[in-house]
């Protein structure tokens, strides 16, 4: 079971960076134990609106440099995973948007007994982003921590199973001058789930969510709870069709009465087709509460995307991805509507090396001033591994 995040940035990440899977095949490298795994990747691309503007649109050459460094290790009750990932953008017509992101993810693993089972995940991330930024021309520059476990009670083949989860983030900026001070906050989460099986392959949900959103800035407008209770089901009923479905209602209770109290349906949708073994169809579905941004009190945002990817041939891959958001923001009067294209063509030159050539159409047509966008992007990538 996944961990949560109710921010627009995790909601639209699959839209924003629809990321293509790659074909390599790392080898790892014995570390007293450890499974050390090194990857390298370097993309360049052309970006003909990297701020993602309506007037004094900026486009440049983008490099982008990315080593990944895994070590893992496993045993027949436990697995543990540290990653961390340095990447580099380097923007080449606007050098004030270049930046370094950093990224050290720890997840583990263990299983107690075939009754008592614990997740636990941690993450830091360091990055700037130069979409949507609070002053025009400046990156944002993000700071972000969490950490989170689930523990399961139940055997994989018992008729009931539940899950109980609980997580921590605190959101910070390193602007200066004040500047993005309203959004940093900190957020903790709990949520449950039972599941009960109504077949072989095929098991119903109930679950329950709670998240408190803590604004560092006094008297924020946008320190709230949210509560959802969703209903479902999963299924991997063949090896051609797996699925999880989740439909519900949220609310969101603001501490301030300055803003208004929301509601609103939720749904969290993932579905996968593999008529072939090299061809798989995905269709992806969210809608949700995030949180405020622009001067807003919150965002109501849904997304959907359908997904192809198909091998033609044992060195040959495309993807083809195609997706639609619409965000209304609360306190304004501003509704966004999005269209998001991907496509891509995977070389798998070596088991070692991945060439892929893509293109990215973002077309954002908002009904606020300044707000709307049309984006194309063209990218040739490398990926080496061991």
């Amino acid at each position: 079971m996944p961990l949560k995040s109710h921010c627009p940035f995790a909601l639209f990440l699959a839209s924003l960076y629809p990321g293509v899977a790659w074909s390599i095949v790392p080898q790892s490298i014995d570390v007293y134990g450890f499974q050390f795994i090194p990857t390298f990747g370097l993309t360049e691309s052309y970006d003909d609106n990297i701020r993602e503007v309506e007037h004094n649109v900026q486009s440049s050459m983008v490099t982008r440099i990315a080593p990944s460094f895994e070590l893992k290790a496993e045993d027949r009750n436990s697995a543990t995973r540290i990653i961390w990932q340095p990447t580099r953008y380097i923007y080449h017509s606007e050098s004030d948007a270049s930046s370094t992101s950093q990224r050290l993810r720890a997840d583990s693993i263990m299983e107690f007994t075939d009754r008592h089972r614990l997740k636990l995940e941690a993450e830091y991330r360091k990055f700037e982003r130069t979409t949507d930024t609070a002053v025009e021309g400046v990156n944002d520059k993000i700071n972000n921590k969490r950490v989170g476990g689930v523990y399961t009670y139940g055997a994989k083949s018992a008729a009931n199973q539940i899950d109980v989860g609980a997580n921590y983030a605190q959101l910070r900026y390193d602007n200066a001058d004040g500047v993005n001070d309203d959004k940093e906050r900190n957020t903790t989460g709990l949520t449950t789930t039972w599941y009960h099986r109504i077949g072989s392959k095929t098991r119903g949900l109930l679950e329950y969510d709670h998240t408190r959103f803590d604004y560092l800035q006094s008297n924020s407008p946008r320190s709230s709870k949210s509560d959802a209770v969703l209903t479902g089901a999963e299924w991997d009923i063949t090896a051609r069709t797996t699925g999880k479905v989740r439909i519900g209602y949220e609310r969101k209770n603001f501490d301030e009465s300055t803003s208004k109290d929301l509601d609103n349906p939720t749904w969290q949708i993932d579905l996968q087709w593999k008529p072939r073994t090299y061809s798989t169809f995905t269709f992806l579905a969210r809608q949700a509460l995030a949180e405020g941004d622009d001067g807003s009190d919150a965002v109501k945002a849904t997304f959907t995307q359908i997904g192809w990817r198909h091998g033609w041939t044992e060195r040959i891959t495309t993807v083809a991805q195609a997706g639609y958001g619409h965000k209304v923001y609360e306190g304004e009067n501003r509704t966004d509507k999005l269209q998001d294209y991907n496509l891509a063509v995977i070389y798998q030159m070596r088991r070692w090396l991945d060439i892929e050539l893509g293109y990215r159409l973002r077309d954002n047509n908002s009904d606020a001033d300044n707000e709307s966008f049309l984006r194309n992007v063209f990218q040739l990538g490398f990926n080496v591994s061991l």
